[in-house]
């Protein structure tokens, strides 16, 4: 059982916290008290990054930070992904320090590949209300105050790890050879 917190709408200071990261705070404020059902799209790499992994990969990530880690920042789902949101840096350092965990060299399905969005880029952020009413944007663990606490790469990589782990069935015996002949020796005499 997941010890997640279930915190889907954003208070005002996580409003104001989301509408820091705009080019204009002003105008994505103006625009939220006018639809506070639209996503808008913030840019990464002043006020957070963004790790994005698949749905049940994001989760199980995010399960490994509430159950056995520190916790997590704010986290949204957005077409299918999770949204981790990350302390500035993260989406530069986090890539060398997949690397060094040799993440790509063994890909299965339990360990995809995991999107850093940093400078330079953009994501789209569910409504304050936590929901666009298409359901495709909407809030796990939504911001609720002015300066979130925000995992830093090496959280981030710690909780990857561990989801992997958990999802990886380790053997330390070579997979059998599926055309291999196999022959019943029970009943020989």
């Amino acid at each position: 059982m997941s010890s997640t917190p279930n915190v889907t709408r954003v208070t005002s200071d996580g409003v104001g916290w989301l509408a820091s990261a705009a080019t204009y705070p002003r105008s994505a404020l103006a625009l939220w008290e006018e639809r506070p059902d639209a996503p808008v799209v913030l840019p990464c790499g002043t006020v957070f990054d963004v790790v994005s992994a698949p749905a049940i990969f994001g989760r199980r990530m995010l399960d490994r930070l509430w159950d056995d880690g520190p916790g997590s920042g704010p986290v949204a789902m957005f077409r299918g992904r999770v949204l981790l949101f990350a302390a500035p840096g993260t989406a530069q350092r986090l890539p060398s320090l997949l690397a060094w965990e040799e993440w790509g060299s063994n890909r299965t399905e339990a360990v995809p590949p995991l999107l850093c969005h940093g400078t330079g880029d953009a994501v789209t952020v569910p409504a304050p209300t936590g929901d666009d009413g298409a359901g495709a944007a909407r809030w796990l663990v939504a911001p609720d105050t002015r300066h979130p606490w925000l995992p830093g790469p090496e959280v981030v990589l710690w909780a990857a790890v561990r989801a992997a782990r958990a999802a990886v069935r380790i053997s330390i015996f070579p997979p059998a050879d599926q055309d291999a002949k196999v022959y019943d020796v029970s009943r020989r005499r």
